[in-house]
């Protein structure tokens, strides 16, 4: 299963310039089997995304991208989350109450909205985006170095805000999934891996 982990859709991201239909249709184009929308501190999308997915046939996990004290961290299987910035400790103690699944978004990416040295501080985090499409590969191998050493799942996600960015780095997993409930779960299990479009199909790494 290949599936894009962040995604901007333009109703509840500001700067997002892509919608649902959109990020749908460009996915399939390129053979992935599911999309996550991240939306900034929103889960807006969630009735739109269930019924659209619904219609369509084609997988929609609403998870959250949420500003904590110490940077940005996308969060999945929660029913909701905090109104405020709080520590990002306290952030990933709530996701893991609730069974959830979090991880650190571009943590050296530079616009001071990565987690950076605190990866090394927090406990409980599940994963850590090795390749996001909105930062450069030094930091993306900086985030794949501190993904090895604290033994996290290594995550590729777009970080889309426009159609050209879909799909540009994704995460592979080993079993189709069709609902959160069942997403949130393999990623619990199984060893994810992160996954590179070569402009005609994806080649999944473990390096980069």
């Amino acid at each position: 299963m290949l599936i894009d982990m962040h995604l901007h859709e333009c109703t509840c991201s500001p700067d997002s310039h892509i919608s649902l239909e959109q990020i749908v249709t460009i996915a399939r184009e390129k053979g992935l089997d599911a999309v996550c929308i991240t939306d900034h501190d929103s889960m807006g999308l969630r009735e739109y995304a269930a019924e659209y997915a619904r219609k369509t046939g084609f997988p929609i996990f609403v998870g959250v991208e949420y500003y904590s004290l110490q940077g940005d961290i996308t969060a999945w299987g929660i029913d909701d989350f905090p109104r405020e910035r709080i520590d990002a400790q306290l952030f990933i103690d709530q996701v893991n109450a609730a069974g959830g699944f979090c991880v650190s978004c571009h943590p050296f990416r530079n616009n001071k909205r990565g987690l950076e040295e605190n990866l090394r501080r927090v406990h409980g985090l599940h994963g850590v985006e090795v390749l996001n499409g909105s930062a450069d590969m030094e930091a993306n191998r900086t985030a794949l170095r501190f993904c090895r050493e604290l033994g996290l799942q290594a995550i590729g996600a777009s970080d889309a805000h426009t159609t050209g960015q879909i799909g540009k780095y994704v995460t592979w997993l080993p079993e189709k999934v069709t609902t959160l409930e069942d997403f949130v779960a393999q990623l619990h299990t199984v060893r994810t891996r992160p996954a590179i479009w070569t402009g005609s199909g994806y080649d999944v790494v473990d390096t980069f």
